[in-house]
């Protein structure tokens, strides 16, 4: 299967450059984001229920949105796909929705930091500036993802049918959670800040995933013989 554009429907990322007053806004707004997006799907809890971005195209927002939805989505892909009573046939099904699920995660990471590369593009980076380790975007992926562990971690501190331990476990878990929370939602403002102030500068890669590529994936180019 060939890598189509996924955000073809977009005409260009200057239509969502946005300029927030505080930089330290960022990782808020992310979060903020996150938290609306998992709320609302668990509203249906369903993996098949299609996404209602209540944000514009045009907006920073609505990529994030997307972003955490497609993470949402998958969280519960993994769930199903690990039930031991699951049909052999629809989990090489969900398998197939779990490997294009990844794409799309890949791909709106890329799309991110395509935002992040056109807001600092005008940024001269200083002499002996250094490289981060991970680019912005991946450093908000993180933080989507961590926001399911919290979302997920609270209800099962709060299930009333488990046992007091098991509630207590998951409380002890979910403590380091939030203050894990707190560190990257640090990391991410001071990577930003970092960037503005050419102290640091982006370097971004493609993932050049290969195995959802027939032209790269050798089972799939030697079926095409």
């Amino acid at each position: 299967m060939k890598k189509q554009p996924f955000f073809s429907y977009y005409k260009s990322i200057k239509s969502i450059f946005v300029t927030l007053k505080n930089k330290y806004m960022f990782s808020k707004l992310a979060y903020s984001v996150f938290e609306q997006s998992i709320k609302d799907y668990h509203q249906f809890d369903n993996v098949d229920q299609p996404i209602n971005n209540p944000y514009p195209k045009d907006k920073f927002e609505h990529l994030l949105y997307l972003k955490n939805w497609i993470d949402t989505v998958q969280w519960h892909f993994e769930d199903i796909i690990r039930d031991p009573q699951i049909d052999p046939v629809a989990a090489l099904t969900l398998k197939r929705r779990i490997d294009a699920s990844n794409q799309e995660r890949t791909d709106m990471v890329e799309y991110i930091d395509s935002y992040f590369l056109q807001k600092y593009s005008n940024v001269q980076a200083k002499d002996g500036a250094k490289i981060n380790s991970e680019s912005p975007a991946w450093a908000f992926d993180r933080l989507s993802i961590l926001a399911l562990k919290i979302y997920h971690m609270q209800e099962e501190a709060n299930r009333a049918e488990a046992s007091q331990e098991h509630r207590d476990k998951c409380q002890e878990k979910l403590n380091i959670l939030l203050e894990q929370r707190s560190d990257l939602s640090t990391a991410i403002e001071d990577l930003l800040t970092d960037i503005e102030n050419g102290d640091k500068f982006m370097k971004v890669y493609k993932q050049m995933k290969m195995y959802n590529d027939d032209d790269l994936n050798p089972v799939l180019y030697q079926n095409k013989k």
